[in-house]
Protein backbone atom coordinates (compact mmCIF):
# COMPACT_ATOMS: atom_id res chain seq x y z
CA UNK A 1 0.00 0.00 0.00
CA UNK A 2 2.85 2.41 0.82
CA UNK A 3 4.35 1.74 -2.61
CA UNK A 4 1.02 2.63 -4.23
CA UNK A 5 0.91 5.96 -2.35
CA UNK A 6 4.53 6.65 -3.26
CA UNK A 7 4.07 5.92 -6.97
CA UNK A 8 0.86 7.96 -7.14
CA UNK A 9 2.30 11.00 -5.39
CA UNK A 10 5.61 10.90 -7.25
CA UNK A 11 3.52 11.06 -10.39
CA UNK A 12 1.95 14.28 -9.13
CA UNK A 13 5.36 15.70 -8.31
CA UNK A 14 6.91 14.85 -11.67
CA UNK A 15 3.95 15.57 -13.99
CA UNK A 16 4.83 19.25 -14.15
CA UNK A 17 8.62 18.87 -13.95
CA UNK A 18 9.61 20.99 -16.95
CA UNK A 19 12.14 23.79 -17.18
CA UNK A 20 11.18 26.71 -14.94
CA UNK A 21 10.87 30.03 -16.79
CA UNK A 22 10.53 32.27 -13.76
CA UNK A 23 11.40 31.21 -10.23
CA UNK A 24 10.36 33.45 -7.35
CA UNK A 25 12.86 33.97 -4.54
CA UNK A 26 10.58 35.08 -1.71
CA UNK A 27 9.21 34.20 1.70
CA UNK A 28 5.70 32.83 1.26
CA UNK A 29 2.95 32.68 3.86
CA UNK A 30 -0.70 31.73 3.93
CA UNK A 31 -3.71 33.45 5.51
CA UNK A 32 -4.66 31.24 8.46
CA UNK A 33 -7.46 33.27 10.08
CA UNK A 34 -9.52 36.40 9.35
CA UNK A 35 -11.25 38.42 12.06
CA UNK A 36 -13.32 41.56 11.75
CA UNK A 37 -10.27 43.81 12.17
CA UNK A 38 -7.18 41.73 11.44
CA UNK A 39 -5.76 39.19 9.02
CA UNK A 40 -3.50 36.46 10.45
CA UNK A 41 -0.75 35.16 8.16
CA UNK A 42 1.30 32.03 8.91
CA UNK A 43 4.93 31.77 7.73
CA UNK A 44 7.50 29.07 8.34
CA UNK A 45 9.38 31.77 10.28
CA UNK A 46 9.00 35.54 10.77
CA UNK A 47 12.65 36.32 11.52
CA UNK A 48 12.84 38.50 8.35
CA UNK A 49 9.63 40.40 9.16
CA UNK A 50 9.12 43.39 11.46
CA UNK A 51 6.10 45.35 12.66
CA UNK A 52 5.23 47.97 10.06
CA UNK A 53 6.41 45.89 7.08
CA UNK A 54 4.28 45.59 3.97
CA UNK A 55 3.23 42.15 2.70
CA UNK A 56 2.17 41.40 -0.87
CA UNK A 57 -0.17 39.13 -2.80
CA UNK A 58 -0.46 38.23 -6.47
CA UNK A 59 -3.28 40.14 -8.19
CA UNK A 60 -3.77 39.69 -11.94
CA UNK A 61 -0.19 38.48 -12.32
CA UNK A 62 1.31 41.38 -10.36
CA UNK A 63 2.56 41.72 -6.80
CA UNK A 64 0.40 44.27 -5.00
CA UNK A 65 0.79 45.61 -1.42
CA UNK A 66 -1.93 43.82 0.53
CA UNK A 67 -1.23 43.87 4.29
CA UNK A 68 0.63 45.89 6.89
CA UNK A 69 2.15 43.99 9.82
CA UNK A 70 0.93 45.11 13.25
CA UNK A 71 2.38 42.43 15.52
CA UNK A 72 4.06 39.09 15.03
CA UNK A 73 4.96 35.85 16.77
CA UNK A 74 7.49 33.22 15.77
CA UNK A 75 5.53 32.00 12.74
CA UNK A 76 2.49 34.31 12.48
CA UNK A 77 1.76 37.97 11.71
CA UNK A 78 -1.22 40.04 12.77
CA UNK A 79 -1.90 42.38 9.84
CA UNK A 80 -4.06 45.33 8.84
CA UNK A 81 -5.59 45.05 5.33
CA UNK A 82 -4.42 47.52 2.67
CA UNK A 83 -6.58 46.14 -0.13
CA UNK A 84 -10.29 46.79 -0.27
CA UNK A 85 -11.19 43.09 -0.46
CA UNK A 86 -12.08 40.16 1.78
CA UNK A 87 -9.14 37.94 2.62
CA UNK A 88 -9.80 34.22 2.96
CA UNK A 89 -7.89 31.31 4.44
CA UNK A 90 -5.36 29.79 2.01
CA UNK A 91 -4.68 33.17 0.34
CA UNK A 92 -0.96 33.26 -0.52
CA UNK A 93 0.97 36.19 0.96
CA UNK A 94 4.57 37.19 0.20
CA UNK A 95 7.23 39.37 1.79
CA UNK A 96 8.77 42.19 -0.21
CA UNK A 97 11.72 40.20 -1.52
CA UNK A 98 12.04 41.03 -5.20
CA UNK A 99 11.16 38.11 -7.51
CA UNK A 100 13.99 36.93 -9.73
CA UNK A 101 13.07 37.03 -13.41
CA UNK A 102 10.18 39.49 -12.93
CA UNK A 103 10.55 43.04 -14.16
CA UNK A 104 10.59 45.68 -11.47
CA UNK A 105 7.61 47.54 -12.93
CA UNK A 106 5.37 44.50 -12.26
CA UNK A 107 5.55 45.25 -8.53
CA UNK A 108 2.80 47.83 -7.93
CA UNK A 109 3.77 50.74 -5.71
CA UNK A 110 0.88 53.00 -4.66
CA UNK A 111 1.80 56.53 -3.75
CA UNK A 112 0.68 56.12 -0.14
CA UNK A 113 2.74 52.97 0.50
CA UNK A 114 6.52 53.11 0.52
CA UNK A 115 7.94 49.82 -0.72
CA UNK A 116 11.63 49.06 -0.32
CA UNK A 117 13.27 46.14 -2.08
CA UNK A 118 15.90 44.69 0.28
CA UNK A 119 19.49 44.51 -0.82
CA UNK A 120 20.18 41.36 -2.86
CA UNK A 121 23.02 39.25 -1.53
CA UNK A 122 24.86 36.34 -3.12
CA UNK A 123 24.59 38.02 -6.54
CA UNK A 124 26.71 36.48 -9.32
CA UNK A 125 29.19 39.03 -10.75
CA UNK A 126 30.55 38.78 -14.31
CA UNK A 127 34.28 38.64 -14.91
CA UNK A 128 35.07 41.82 -16.87
CA UNK A 129 37.82 40.09 -18.87
CA UNK A 130 36.16 36.81 -19.86
CA UNK A 131 32.49 37.76 -19.54
CA UNK A 132 31.81 34.53 -17.66
CA UNK A 133 29.82 34.42 -14.44
CA UNK A 134 32.13 34.42 -11.44
CA UNK A 135 31.44 33.03 -7.97
CA UNK A 136 28.64 34.76 -6.00
CA UNK A 137 29.62 37.69 -3.83
CA UNK A 138 28.39 36.96 -0.32
CA UNK A 139 27.77 39.96 1.88
CA UNK A 140 26.95 39.84 5.57
CA UNK A 141 23.50 41.13 6.43
CA UNK A 142 22.24 41.22 10.02
CA UNK A 143 18.65 42.13 10.89
CA UNK A 144 16.61 41.70 14.01
CA UNK A 145 13.99 42.93 16.40
CA UNK A 146 13.86 43.25 20.18
CA UNK A 147 10.76 44.04 22.21
CA UNK A 148 9.51 44.26 25.78
CA UNK A 149 5.84 44.02 26.71
CA UNK A 150 3.67 43.94 29.81
CA UNK A 151 0.26 42.29 30.20
CA UNK A 152 -1.87 43.52 33.10
CA UNK A 153 -5.12 41.81 34.11
CA UNK A 154 -7.35 43.61 36.61
CA UNK A 155 -10.62 42.02 37.72
CA UNK A 156 -12.90 41.54 40.71
CA UNK A 157 -13.00 37.77 40.14
CA UNK A 158 -11.61 35.25 42.67
CA UNK A 159 -8.49 34.91 40.50
CA UNK A 160 -7.62 38.55 41.22
CA UNK A 161 -5.07 40.65 39.38
CA UNK A 162 -1.93 39.61 37.55
CA UNK A 163 1.11 41.09 35.81
CA UNK A 164 3.02 39.31 33.07
CA UNK A 165 6.22 40.52 31.40
CA UNK A 166 7.42 39.25 28.03
CA UNK A 167 10.68 39.85 26.15
CA UNK A 168 11.32 38.86 22.54
CA UNK A 169 14.49 38.68 20.48
CA UNK A 170 14.60 37.98 16.76
CA UNK A 171 17.97 37.84 15.03
CA UNK A 172 18.82 36.86 11.48
CA UNK A 173 22.46 36.92 10.33
CA UNK A 174 23.02 36.04 6.68
CA UNK A 175 26.48 35.16 5.37
CA UNK A 176 28.33 35.71 8.66
CA UNK A 177 31.71 37.25 7.88
CA UNK A 178 30.77 37.13 4.18
CA UNK A 179 30.85 33.34 4.38
CA UNK A 180 28.43 30.50 3.56
CA UNK A 181 27.32 30.32 7.21
CA UNK A 182 24.08 31.96 8.39
CA UNK A 183 22.14 31.97 11.65
CA UNK A 184 18.57 32.69 12.70
CA UNK A 185 16.71 32.81 16.00
CA UNK A 186 13.44 33.72 17.64
CA UNK A 187 13.45 33.53 21.45
CA UNK A 188 10.84 34.65 23.96
CA UNK A 189 10.94 34.84 27.74
CA UNK A 190 7.86 35.53 29.88
CA UNK A 191 7.16 35.45 33.60
CA UNK A 192 4.32 36.37 35.93
CA UNK A 193 4.59 38.34 39.11
CA UNK A 194 4.68 36.17 42.24
CA UNK A 195 5.27 33.05 40.10
CA UNK A 196 9.07 33.12 39.85
CA UNK A 197 9.21 29.74 41.54
CA UNK A 198 7.77 28.14 38.40
CA UNK A 199 10.72 29.49 36.40
CA UNK A 200 13.18 28.14 38.96
CA UNK A 201 11.60 24.70 38.80
CA UNK A 202 11.71 24.61 35.00
CA UNK A 203 13.27 27.36 32.89
CA UNK A 204 11.08 26.34 29.94
CA UNK A 205 7.98 27.45 31.86
CA UNK A 206 9.09 30.93 30.80
CA UNK A 207 11.67 30.45 28.04
CA UNK A 208 10.29 29.58 24.61
CA UNK A 209 12.77 28.93 21.80
CA UNK A 210 10.82 28.93 18.55
CA UNK A 211 13.82 29.10 16.24
CA UNK A 212 17.54 28.74 16.97
CA UNK A 213 19.57 27.35 14.11
CA UNK A 214 22.62 27.58 11.88
CA UNK A 215 22.61 26.83 8.17
CA UNK A 216 25.51 26.31 5.79
CA UNK A 217 25.58 26.33 1.99
CA UNK A 218 27.24 23.24 0.55
CA UNK A 219 27.92 24.07 -3.04
CA UNK A 220 25.36 25.84 -5.18
CA UNK A 221 22.20 23.84 -4.50
CA UNK A 222 22.69 22.05 -1.17
CA UNK A 223 22.19 23.31 2.37
CA UNK A 224 22.42 21.86 5.87
CA UNK A 225 20.59 23.12 8.97
CA UNK A 226 21.45 22.45 12.60
CA UNK A 227 19.39 23.41 15.64
CA UNK A 228 15.66 24.08 16.07
CA UNK A 229 13.94 25.05 12.84
CA UNK A 230 10.59 24.76 11.08
CA UNK A 231 11.07 23.61 7.50
CA UNK A 232 8.65 25.55 5.24
CA UNK A 233 8.27 22.55 2.93
CA UNK A 234 6.84 20.47 5.83
CA UNK A 235 5.71 23.32 8.07
CA UNK A 236 2.68 21.54 9.56
CA UNK A 237 5.07 19.09 11.23
CA UNK A 238 6.34 21.86 13.46
CA UNK A 239 9.91 22.39 14.62
CA UNK A 240 12.72 19.86 14.33
CA UNK A 241 15.53 19.81 16.92
CA UNK A 242 18.47 18.34 15.06
CA UNK A 243 19.93 18.14 11.55
CA UNK A 244 18.16 18.84 8.26
CA UNK A 245 19.78 18.48 4.85
CA UNK A 246 18.30 19.33 1.46
CA UNK A 247 19.53 19.49 -2.11
CA UNK A 248 17.83 21.08 -5.10
CA UNK A 249 17.94 19.86 -8.70
CA UNK A 250 16.07 22.11 -11.10
CA UNK A 251 12.56 22.31 -9.59
CA UNK A 252 12.91 19.26 -7.32
CA UNK A 253 14.14 19.51 -3.72
CA UNK A 254 14.89 16.38 -1.69
CA UNK A 255 15.80 16.35 1.97
CA UNK A 256 16.29 14.29 5.11
CA UNK A 257 15.98 15.12 8.80
CA UNK A 258 17.01 13.53 12.09
CA UNK A 259 16.65 14.78 15.65
CA UNK A 260 13.89 15.19 18.18
CA UNK A 261 10.67 17.16 18.47
CA UNK A 262 9.91 19.78 21.13
CA UNK A 263 8.35 18.66 24.39
CA UNK A 264 4.58 19.05 24.06
CA UNK A 265 4.16 20.22 27.68
CA UNK A 266 6.54 23.21 27.77
CA UNK A 267 8.11 23.39 24.28
CA UNK A 268 11.50 22.55 25.77
CA UNK A 269 14.06 20.07 24.47
CA UNK A 270 13.29 16.37 24.89
CA UNK A 271 15.74 13.89 23.35
CA UNK A 272 13.36 11.02 24.19
CA UNK A 273 11.09 12.23 21.38
CA UNK A 274 13.42 11.15 18.58
CA UNK A 275 12.29 11.48 14.96
CA UNK A 276 13.70 11.06 11.48
CA UNK A 277 12.41 11.12 7.94
CA UNK A 278 12.74 12.25 4.33
CA UNK A 279 10.79 14.45 1.92
CA UNK A 280 10.63 15.42 -1.73
CA UNK A 281 9.29 18.78 -2.92
CA UNK A 282 8.41 20.06 -6.38
CA UNK A 283 7.79 23.74 -7.14
CA UNK A 284 7.30 25.30 -10.54
CA UNK A 285 6.01 28.57 -11.94
CA UNK A 286 4.08 28.48 -15.22
CA UNK A 287 2.81 31.46 -17.25
CA UNK A 288 -0.70 30.55 -16.08
CA UNK A 289 0.18 30.06 -12.40
CA UNK A 290 2.30 28.02 -10.02
CA UNK A 291 2.24 24.53 -8.53
CA UNK A 292 3.89 23.15 -5.41
CA UNK A 293 3.81 19.63 -3.94
CA UNK A 294 5.49 17.89 -1.02
CA UNK A 295 5.62 14.25 0.04
CA UNK A 296 7.27 13.21 3.31
CA UNK A 297 7.66 10.03 5.37
CA UNK A 298 8.32 10.49 9.09
CA UNK A 299 9.03 8.12 11.99
CA UNK A 300 8.57 9.47 15.53
CA UNK A 301 9.75 7.71 18.70
CA UNK A 302 8.96 8.05 22.39
CA UNK A 303 11.63 6.61 24.71
CA UNK A 304 12.84 4.35 21.90
CA UNK A 305 9.38 2.95 21.05
CA UNK A 306 7.58 3.86 17.82
CA UNK A 307 5.06 6.55 18.70
CA UNK A 308 3.95 7.48 15.22
CA UNK A 309 4.85 6.62 11.63
CA UNK A 310 3.10 8.67 9.00
CA UNK A 311 3.24 10.18 5.52
CA UNK A 312 2.62 13.88 4.95
CA UNK A 313 1.27 15.30 1.68
CA UNK A 314 0.86 18.95 0.71
CA UNK A 315 -0.20 20.39 -2.64
CA UNK A 316 -1.20 23.82 -3.95
CA UNK A 317 -1.68 25.26 -7.42
CA UNK A 318 -3.14 28.21 -9.32
CA UNK A 319 -2.93 26.71 -12.82
CA UNK A 320 -6.58 27.43 -13.66
CA UNK A 321 -7.37 31.11 -14.08
CA UNK A 322 -9.03 32.65 -11.00
CA UNK A 323 -9.01 29.25 -9.24
CA UNK A 324 -6.65 28.37 -6.38
CA UNK A 325 -6.39 25.06 -4.53
CA UNK A 326 -4.59 24.01 -1.36
CA UNK A 327 -4.64 20.65 0.37
CA UNK A 328 -2.72 18.79 3.04
CA UNK A 329 -3.14 15.29 4.47
CA UNK A 330 -1.47 12.91 6.89
CA UNK A 331 -1.70 9.12 6.81
CA UNK A 332 -0.75 7.09 9.88
CA UNK A 333 1.19 4.02 8.74
CA UNK A 334 1.78 2.35 12.10
CA UNK A 335 -0.42 2.09 15.16
CA UNK A 336 -1.29 -0.25 18.02
CA UNK A 337 -4.58 -2.14 18.29
CA UNK A 338 -5.64 -3.74 21.57
CA UNK A 339 -7.01 -7.28 21.49
CA UNK A 340 -8.39 -9.43 24.28
CA UNK A 341 -6.41 -12.64 24.68
CA UNK A 342 -9.14 -15.34 24.86
CA UNK A 343 -6.71 -17.91 26.23
CA UNK A 344 -6.16 -15.82 29.35
CA UNK A 345 -8.26 -13.70 31.64
CA UNK A 346 -10.72 -11.39 29.96
CA UNK A 347 -8.87 -8.38 31.32
CA UNK A 348 -5.60 -9.32 29.56
CA UNK A 349 -4.91 -7.59 26.26
CA UNK A 350 -2.28 -7.81 23.58
CA UNK A 351 -0.79 -4.99 21.52
CA UNK A 352 -1.04 -5.80 17.82
CA UNK A 353 0.60 -3.54 15.26
CA UNK A 354 -1.39 -2.35 12.27
CA UNK A 355 0.44 -0.91 9.24
CA UNK A 356 -2.50 -0.22 6.93
CA UNK A 357 -2.70 3.53 6.08
CA UNK A 358 -5.24 5.54 8.04
CA UNK A 359 -6.14 9.14 7.27
CA UNK A 360 -5.53 11.16 10.43
CA UNK A 361 -5.52 14.79 9.22
CA UNK A 362 -7.04 16.37 6.13
CA UNK A 363 -7.54 19.95 4.96
CA UNK A 364 -8.84 21.01 1.53
CA UNK A 365 -9.50 24.54 0.31
CA UNK A 366 -10.80 25.80 -3.03
CA UNK A 367 -11.23 29.46 -3.95
CA UNK A 368 -12.70 30.95 -7.13
CA UNK A 369 -12.69 34.63 -8.04
CA UNK A 370 -15.62 35.37 -10.35
CA UNK A 371 -14.49 38.99 -10.82
CA UNK A 372 -12.63 41.71 -9.00
CA UNK A 373 -15.73 42.20 -6.87
CA UNK A 374 -16.95 38.67 -6.10
CA UNK A 375 -15.15 35.58 -4.80
CA UNK A 376 -16.23 32.27 -3.25
CA UNK A 377 -14.27 29.82 -1.09
CA UNK A 378 -15.03 26.28 0.06
CA UNK A 379 -13.02 24.29 2.59
CA UNK A 380 -13.14 21.03 4.50
CA UNK A 381 -11.12 20.22 7.60
CA UNK A 382 -10.75 17.08 9.69
CA UNK A 383 -7.62 18.25 11.50
CA UNK A 384 -7.05 17.50 15.15
CA UNK A 385 -7.09 20.22 17.83
CA UNK A 386 -4.20 22.68 17.65
CA UNK A 387 -2.15 23.70 20.70
CA UNK A 388 -1.20 27.39 20.78
CA UNK A 389 1.91 28.25 22.76
CA UNK A 390 1.24 31.88 21.90
CA UNK A 391 -1.58 33.52 20.00
CA UNK A 392 -3.07 36.95 19.38
CA UNK A 393 -6.59 35.58 19.09
CA UNK A 394 -9.12 36.61 21.69
CA UNK A 395 -11.02 34.05 23.78
CA UNK A 396 -14.06 34.46 21.54
CA UNK A 397 -11.99 33.95 18.38
CA UNK A 398 -10.44 30.78 19.85
CA UNK A 399 -13.87 29.46 20.85
CA UNK A 400 -15.25 29.99 17.36
CA UNK A 401 -12.24 28.34 15.76
CA UNK A 402 -12.42 25.32 18.06
CA UNK A 403 -16.11 24.75 17.36
CA UNK A 404 -15.73 25.04 13.58
CA UNK A 405 -12.27 23.53 13.12
CA UNK A 406 -13.49 20.16 11.88
CA UNK A 407 -16.14 20.31 9.19
CA UNK A 408 -17.22 22.28 6.13
CA UNK A 409 -16.95 26.02 5.64
CA UNK A 410 -18.06 28.36 2.87
CA UNK A 411 -16.98 31.98 2.45
CA UNK A 412 -18.23 34.63 0.06
CA UNK A 413 -17.08 38.24 -0.36
CA UNK A 414 -18.58 40.97 -2.51
CA UNK A 415 -17.56 44.56 -3.14
CA UNK A 416 -20.50 46.43 -4.67
CA UNK A 417 -18.79 49.82 -4.29
CA UNK A 418 -15.16 50.92 -4.25
CA UNK A 419 -15.16 51.52 -0.49
CA UNK A 420 -17.84 49.05 0.57
CA UNK A 421 -17.11 45.38 1.22
CA UNK A 422 -19.62 42.72 2.22
CA UNK A 423 -18.98 39.15 3.21
CA UNK A 424 -20.19 36.09 5.04
CA UNK A 425 -18.96 32.65 5.95
CA UNK A 426 -20.79 29.69 7.36
CA UNK A 427 -19.58 26.44 8.86
CA UNK A 428 -21.02 23.04 9.71
CA UNK A 429 -19.37 20.34 11.81
CA UNK A 430 -20.62 16.98 12.97
CA UNK A 431 -18.37 14.30 14.49
CA UNK A 432 -19.31 10.94 15.97
CA UNK A 433 -18.18 12.16 19.39
CA UNK A 434 -20.44 15.24 19.24
CA UNK A 435 -23.94 15.00 20.78
CA UNK A 436 -25.15 17.24 17.97
CA UNK A 437 -23.82 19.27 15.03
CA UNK A 438 -22.12 22.66 15.41
CA UNK A 439 -23.20 25.46 13.10
CA UNK A 440 -21.95 29.01 12.75
CA UNK A 441 -22.57 32.02 10.55
CA UNK A 442 -20.43 35.15 10.40
CA UNK A 443 -21.28 38.26 8.36
CA UNK A 444 -19.62 41.65 8.02
CA UNK A 445 -19.90 44.99 6.23
CA UNK A 446 -16.93 47.36 5.97
CA UNK A 447 -16.86 50.91 4.68
CA UNK A 448 -13.38 52.41 4.23
CA UNK A 449 -12.51 56.05 4.68
CA UNK A 450 -15.88 57.62 5.50
CA UNK A 451 -15.93 61.10 3.91
CA UNK A 452 -14.94 64.11 6.08
CA UNK A 453 -13.88 61.96 9.06
CA UNK A 454 -11.53 59.42 7.43
CA UNK A 455 -12.80 56.58 9.62
CA UNK A 456 -13.14 52.99 8.48
CA UNK A 457 -16.14 51.22 10.03
CA UNK A 458 -16.99 47.51 10.24
CA UNK A 459 -20.24 45.91 11.40
CA UNK A 460 -20.11 42.24 12.34
CA UNK A 461 -22.52 39.54 13.47
CA UNK A 462 -21.74 35.97 14.52
CA UNK A 463 -24.32 33.28 15.22
CA UNK A 464 -23.13 30.06 16.87
CA UNK A 465 -24.98 26.87 17.79
CA UNK A 466 -23.23 23.87 19.37
CA UNK A 467 -24.19 20.90 21.49
CA UNK A 468 -23.79 22.92 24.69
CA UNK A 469 -24.47 26.58 23.79
CA UNK A 470 -26.12 28.86 21.29
CA UNK A 471 -26.06 32.59 20.86
CA UNK A 472 -24.57 35.50 19.00
CA UNK A 473 -21.86 38.15 18.98
CA UNK A 474 -22.56 41.57 17.48
CA UNK A 475 -19.89 44.20 17.00
CA UNK A 476 -18.89 47.59 15.61
CA UNK A 477 -15.27 48.49 14.86
CA UNK A 478 -13.84 51.92 14.02
CA UNK A 479 -10.27 52.71 12.95
CA UNK A 480 -8.33 55.57 11.42
CA UNK A 481 -4.93 57.23 11.16
CA UNK A 482 -4.69 59.88 13.87
CA UNK A 483 -1.37 61.23 12.64
CA UNK A 484 -0.66 59.94 9.14
CA UNK A 485 2.24 57.51 9.13
CA UNK A 486 2.90 58.03 12.83
CA UNK A 487 -0.10 57.24 14.99
CA UNK A 488 -3.11 55.03 14.28
CA UNK A 489 -5.96 53.92 16.50
CA UNK A 490 -8.97 51.60 16.62
CA UNK A 491 -12.03 51.04 18.79
CA UNK A 492 -14.26 47.96 18.86
CA UNK A 493 -17.47 47.23 20.76
CA UNK A 494 -19.01 43.76 21.06
CA UNK A 495 -22.19 42.45 22.60
CA UNK A 496 -22.13 38.75 23.51
CA UNK A 497 -25.33 36.85 24.25
CA UNK A 498 -24.93 33.10 24.97
CA UNK A 499 -27.28 30.50 26.37
CA UNK A 500 -25.82 27.30 27.88
CA UNK A 501 -28.25 24.47 27.12
CA UNK A 502 -26.92 22.13 29.82
CA UNK A 503 -27.27 24.59 32.69
CA UNK A 504 -30.12 26.79 31.47
CA UNK A 505 -27.89 29.81 32.17
CA UNK A 506 -27.34 32.93 30.11
CA UNK A 507 -24.10 34.79 29.53
CA UNK A 508 -24.45 38.42 28.51
CA UNK A 509 -21.29 40.47 28.14
CA UNK A 510 -20.23 43.84 26.78
CA UNK A 511 -16.65 44.24 25.60
CA UNK A 512 -14.75 47.30 24.48
CA UNK A 513 -11.33 47.40 22.86
CA UNK A 514 -9.02 50.35 22.27
CA UNK A 515 -5.69 50.06 20.45
CA UNK A 516 -3.02 52.59 19.55
CA UNK A 517 0.11 52.10 17.47
CA UNK A 518 2.68 54.90 17.64
CA UNK A 519 5.76 55.04 15.41
CA UNK A 520 8.19 56.91 17.67
CA UNK A 521 11.13 56.70 15.26
CA UNK A 522 11.89 54.96 11.97
CA UNK A 523 12.44 51.58 13.62
CA UNK A 524 11.01 52.19 17.09
CA UNK A 525 7.31 51.60 17.78
CA UNK A 526 5.07 51.64 20.83
CA UNK A 527 1.76 49.75 21.00
CA UNK A 528 -1.06 50.03 23.51
CA UNK A 529 -4.13 47.84 23.82
CA UNK A 530 -7.02 47.80 26.29
CA UNK A 531 -9.89 45.34 26.52
CA UNK A 532 -12.72 45.62 29.02
CA UNK A 533 -15.31 42.89 29.57
CA UNK A 534 -18.42 43.62 31.61
CA UNK A 535 -21.15 41.20 32.66
CA UNK A 536 -23.68 40.98 35.46
CA UNK A 537 -21.17 39.57 37.97
CA UNK A 538 -17.62 40.59 37.12
CA UNK A 539 -15.52 43.19 35.35
CA UNK A 540 -12.34 42.22 33.50
CA UNK A 541 -9.72 44.77 32.44
CA UNK A 542 -6.74 43.83 30.28
CA UNK A 543 -3.90 46.18 29.37
CA UNK A 544 -1.07 45.51 26.94
CA UNK A 545 1.90 47.80 26.29
CA UNK A 546 4.81 46.96 24.01
CA UNK A 547 7.99 48.78 22.98
CA UNK A 548 9.76 47.30 19.94
CA UNK A 549 13.00 48.20 18.15
CA UNK A 550 14.06 46.83 14.78
CA UNK A 551 17.60 46.87 13.49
Amino acid sequence: MKKIFLIFLLGILSANAVHCQTMLQKDEGVVSYVSSQNVYVKFSSTENISAGDTLFMMVDGKYQPALKVRNLSSISCVCMPLLNRKFTTSDRIYTNNKPVGVKEETILKPTDTKVQVPEIVNTPVKDTLTGAAAKPVRKQLVTGRVSAASYINLSDTPSGNSLRMRYNLTLNAKNIGNSRLSAESYVSFAHKSKHWGEIKDNIFNGLKIYNLSLNYEIGKNARIYAGRKINPKISNMGAVDGIQFEIKTNSITTGVLAGSRPDYTDYGFNTSLFQYGAFINHEHVFPSGNVQSTLAFIEQKNAGITDRRFSYIQHSNTLVKNLSFFGSAEFDLYRYNLKVDSSQAATDTLKVTNTSPKLSNLYLSLRYRFSGKLSLSLSYSSRQNIIYYETYKSFIDQLLEKETQQGFMMQVSYRPLKKLSLGANGGYRFRKSDPGPSKNLYAYATYSQIPFVGISATLTATLLETSYLRGGIYGLGLSRDIVRGKLSGAFTYRFIDYFYTNSSANLMQHTGEISLNWKLMKKLTCSFYYEGTFDSRYIFNRFYVQLAKSF
